[in-house]
């Protein structure tokens, strides 16, 4: 039985996190917002009955999950989680008279028109084009990319579903060249993902440790690879973060052309906005706008980060119903 009529769950499910939050029903405040570890749950669905449970609550007639997956079809099968699931059978399973499962970038994408100056910083650039198409990428456990371009009614948006973050990762410089190269012996392909991500902050960090030859090579995690770097005291880390900010500011200015993001170019995950002022002076929007003839172009778009308490995903979710 549902909790209430018009109740709804709403999560954004990532390959460490997965946010849940309440609401009580269309437009409502989110309220009850809480944050599982998926490693701590076998299933998706395991992790949504302990959120109900954590409430005392039944399962509520409707819910939407943002997940950092693809979804083409019934069958998800996380990239970077164990997590492996039917919609159909989860939706049963768990009472749901409705269950929306899209993109996590994508239920990012749709919560952008709603964000707030307050939760904005704009890292050059000039004023965004009322209307006009979004971009939106973001580093995290993997690399989410979305965007939004305008509907056939005012305040309508379309979100894209995409993989971007699979996009094969290009070089500006000899040395990027090297890692770009370490990296495709490594895995294969040598996407953006491998480079702009968690995972990718702990692949940079083993990659140029080869080409510097360091001897005694321990692995880092990415937290530690961001907290050297950000004090300064590894030679190697700081170069890491240097190249992430790079790599990011090409993928991004190039998502940019792609789309004619002249609404601005919007950067979520968790990664970026814990690096504070290290991400303003870094190399990334000097690497936005190296676009040869198209340089004048890009410096004219604005680039936010975000930062908000609550997952703007949820939003998203609920926006998805």
């Amino acid at each position: 039985m549902a909790d209430s009529s018009t109740a709804r769950l709403l999560g954004d499910v990532g390959g460490t996190n997965a946010r849940f939050a309440w609401q009580d029903g269309d437009g409502a405040p989110l309220r009850d917002i809480a944050t599982l570890p998926t490693a701590d749950h076998a299933t998706l669905a395991d992790a949504i009955t302990a959120y109900l449970k954590c409430l005392g609550r039944t399962a509520p007639p409707w819910c939407a999950i943002g997940i950092a997956n693809p979804i083409t079809g019934d069958h998800i099968q996380m990239t970077n989680s164990h997590w492996a699931f039917s919609i159909t059978a989860m939706r049963q399973a768990l009472g749901f008279e409705r269950l929306v499962v899209i993109n996590d970038f994508t239920a990012l994408a749709l919560a952008l028109p709603d964000l707030q100056p307050s939760e904005l910083r704009q890292l050059g650039g000039r004023s965004a084009v009322p209307h006009a198409p979004m971009a939106l990428i973001g580093p995290g456990t993997g690399l989410g990319v979305s965007g939004l371009i305008a509907g056939d009614a005012p305040g309508r948006w379309l979100p894209l579903q995409g993989e971007g973050g699979h996009v094969t990762l290009a070089a500006s410089n000899a040395r990027e060249a090297a890692i770009v190269q370490v990296l495709h012996d490594e895995f294969g392909h040598a996407s953006a993902e491998r480079a702009i991500s968690g995972q990718g902050l702990e692949a940079l960090y083993a990659a140029v440790c080869q080409l510097d030859a360091v001897a005694g090579f321990v692995p880092l995690t990415a937290a530690d690879v961001s907290q050297r770097a950000l004090a300064g005291r590894d030679a190697q880390c700081v170069e890491v973060l240097d190249l992430f900010c790079g790599f990011l500011g090409n993928v991004a200015g190039n998502l940019a052309l792609t789309l004619g993001a002249i609404g601005g170019v919007y950067i979520g995950g968790g990664i970026v906005p814990r690096l504070g002022d290290a991400f303003t002076r870094s190399r990334f929007r000097a690497c936005f706008e190296d676009k040869g003839r198209f340089r004048g172009y890009l410096e004219a778009i604005p680039v936010y980060v975000i930062h908000t308490q609550v997952s703007p995903a949820l939003l998203g979710a609920a926006r998805a119903l």
